[in-house]
């Protein structure tokens, strides 16, 4: 395996921890004053540095994607950096909804089918990574 497959294979692995109710990652997106706009999220699921979908609700956020898609993911600790630049969808599919749906979520919705839940799907094409004191960059 090259530095480059190791260091992605790290950064998955990253990003997989980070996954779930107590994980949380840096979103910047476009406001509609076409100034960046930076928010924390608990990514719910990742496909590999690939994709990573977020439950949340309507709101400022889902506003700015409609407004850019445009997004920037980023996970940090004083061990890593990893940021991930691509575009961000609304999905409002039921079926992707009941999939994504977590017990965490009943604190703000009232269930999968509530109207103001809504699932974020986020597509890579491009990253920087700086693990173990090393830098790769990229295109998917």
């Amino acid at each position: 395996m090259d530095v480059n497959e190791e260091l992605i294979q790290k950064a998955i692995e990253i990003i997989q921890g980070q996954c779930g109710e107590d994980g949380y990652c840096a979103l910047t997106l476009m406001d509609i004053d076409d100034r960046p706009n930076t928010t924390t999220i608990t990514p719910s699921k990742a496909d590999g540095i690939k994709s990573i979908a977020f439950c949340t609700g309507f709101g400022t956020r889902t506003e700015r994607i409609q407004f850019r898609p445009d997004a920037c993911v980023c996970f940090n600790s004083t061990e890593y950096h990893i940021s991930l630049k691509g575009r961000m969808e609304i999905i409002t599919d039921r079926d992707v909804k009941h999939e994504m749906w977590y017990s965490g979520l009943a604190n703000h919705f009232s269930g999968p089918n509530d109207p103001g839940y809504v699932v974020l799907r986020f597509t890579t094409d491009s990253y920087t990574l700086f693990i173990d004191w090393k830098t790769v960059r990229g295109v998917i």
